[in-house]
């Protein structure tokens, strides 16, 4: 029998303005508890797109109101898209610092994306003049049982 994937799609849009995201952190942990994550993922999820909707706000449409972040939830099977797109000029994510380095940890800010690639199983950006647009995918962990009945955790997929 093959193997199916269901899907189904909600979408979002918010002004750029930061007192939207508790709407976000909502949306997101109502999402995550549909799809059946466990708390410690549901954190991630909501940490990383915390993270990539305020950037949104931020960074991208720098405040402005007349800009929208449009962020879309695909719900799968096995697994939690989370799009989010701005309005705002884009950015070279290859531009990006890496915050490890001595010379940037005193620095307050410029983790983003850094945050994003650890919390996330993958992060894909999409940036032009248009804007930018962040795809964060999450694998729901499974519990597998192992041998002599040792319970062990994996990704689902």
């Amino acid at each position: 029998m093959p193997v199916t994937d269901s899907q189904q799609t909600e979408h979002l849009t918010i002004p750029s303005d930061l007192k939207w995201m508790p709407k976000v952190v909502a949306e997101v942990e109502r999402v995550v508890r549909e799809v059946g994550f466990d708390d410690e993922e549901g954190d991630f999820l909501a940490i990383a797109t915390t993270e990539a909707v305020s950037n949104a706000i931020v960074h991208g449409n720098r405040r402005n109101a007349s800009k929208k972040v449009h962020i879309e939830f695909e719900k799968h099977d096995d697994r939690l898209i989370i799009v989010v797109a701005d309005e705002g000029d884009g950015f070279n994510p290859q531009e990006c610092e890496d915050p490890t380095d001595p010379k940037n940890i005193s620095r307050r800010s410029g983790r983003g994306m850094y945050i994003l690639k650890q919390l996330m199983d993958a992060v894909d950006v999409q940036s032009s003049r248009q804007g930018t647009t962040i795809r964060l995918t999450k694998y729901r962990k499974r519990v597998i049982q192992g041998e002599k009945g040792h319970r062990k955790q994996g990704k689902e997929g």
